[in-house]
């Protein structure tokens, strides 16, 4: 069970990457507001999705060769947190509403990382 809800999770942060790349607009619209069409904006964004699918590529491999994945949490829980914490910076110029949903998305999907972090590789 606890290898299927890992592969899960990380499946999903592999498809949310590819999707940063694909279509950095759409998924970021409610975060950035129309900024996030601009292409010097969408810089970033295809950046921050190439992490994503890296970063959680990786740790599928590691749960699939049965090696120790958790480093592999801690850098996808550092990411989110990297994330509140520039949007916190940057805050002034983010459409309303979108500091709290980051800090409810990021950070309820860094407490869900480090839980599951906590409970693998034992």
């Amino acid at each position: 069970m606890l290898r299927a809800a890992t592969l899960t999770l990380l499946g999903l942060r592999v498809a949310y990457g590819a999707g940063l790349i694909v279509a950095p607009k759409r998924l970021a619209q409610r975060w950035l507001g129309d900024s996030a069409g601009a292409p010097p904006t969408q810089v970033p964004l295809r950046g921050m999705g190439a992490r994503e699918i890296v970063v959680h590529g990786a740790a599928i491999a590691a749960v699939l060769n049965d090696v120790p994945v958790r480093p592999f949490l801690a850098a996808s829980a550092a990411g989110d947190v990297a994330d509140i914490l520039a949007t916190l910076a940057g805050r002034r110029g983010l459409p309303e509403g979108s500091t709290q949903a980051t800090l409810v998305v990021a950070g309820g999907s860094a407490l869900v990382t480090a839980a599951l972090a906590a409970a693998v590789d034992k």
